[in-house]
Parts: C-alpha cells; structure tokens; sequence
C-alpha cells in the first residue's frame, strides 16, 4: 500500500470490517473483461460465501478462471471543504484475492447459505431439498487481504 499510514494491519479489525458490511463486490476476469458484481454474502474465516442461480454470467466465468476478487467498504462521512480538491471521505476499505469453487455437497450448501443469512439475521433458517437444488453456492478461499482507513 502506497500510503501506509492508512493501512490497517489488525486481522481482527479486518474481519470486523467484513462482518460489518451489507455487501461484498465480486471481481471476475471474462477474458482480458472485469466483471464486478454486488452481492449479498457469508463470511466464515478463510472462506466467502455467496449464492446464485444454477446458470449466468457469473458462473460461466469461473468455470474458466476460478481467480477472483473482492472489496467491502463502510462510508463513514463525506468530508466537505470550499475546494474541490480538498474534499474527500472517511471510510474503511477491506480488498482481497481468492479461488472460487462451487459447492456440490448438499449440507456443505446448506451451512454456507446458513453462514450467508447469519451475516443479515439472527434467525435461523431451512433451506428445502428443492431449494437447494436450485441454487449454486460458490466459495472463495481467501488467499490475500488488506485493509484501509481514510480520515
């Protein structure tokens, strides 16, 4: 990181980061094409989960580049000033790298579903037969992840 007074070093503040946001950014390689996705997802140390339908985009992506990134950002406050130049934001930021696979196991499934509706409930959920077959769950290991903070 560039400027390293920003960076957050502390796993335990990096995780913090993670378990506080509503939604993680998806990076995929399409080729020599990005392709970002904002989705809804579960987080359990060194894993991401997220779900998805049986077929798309996403899927057809990863069944030729399993590589993948991430971000997950809190905006704190905008910081306003006279000068265009001088405005600016206080935030944290956490990005990282992982390997996408898809989950085929059907309790592997459904704990990582459980994990997704555990970041946005307390409630505990069943997740029917047909359901389950309906949906593809994809997990990333996480490989690489930094944090940072702006004031």
């Amino acid at each position: 990181m560039r400027r390293q007074e920003k960076e957050i070093t502390n796993r335990e503040e990096i995780d913090d980061i993670i378990r506080g946001a509503r939604v993680c950014r998806l990076g995929l390689a399409d080729g020599n094409q990005p392709y970002v996705v904002p989705m809804n997802f579960g987080y359990a140390p060194p894993y991401l989960f997220f779900h998805c339908a049986q077929e798309g985009r996403k899927l057809e992506i990863l069944k030729k580049n399993a590589k993948v990134c991430f971000e997950f950002d809190h905006l704190e406050k905008l910081n306003k000033h006279a000068q265009a130049c001088e405005w600016g934001a206080s935030y944290t930021s956490v990005i990282g790298e992982g390997q996408a696979g898809l989950l085929s196991d059907p309790e592997q499934k459904r704990s990582a579903l459980a994990c997704i509706m555990a970041q946005y409930s307390s409630r505990a959920f069943e997740f029917p037969d047909d359901a389950l077959a309906r949906t593809a769950v994809i997990r990333v290991e996480i490989k690489t992840v930094s944090g940072k903070r702006a004031s």
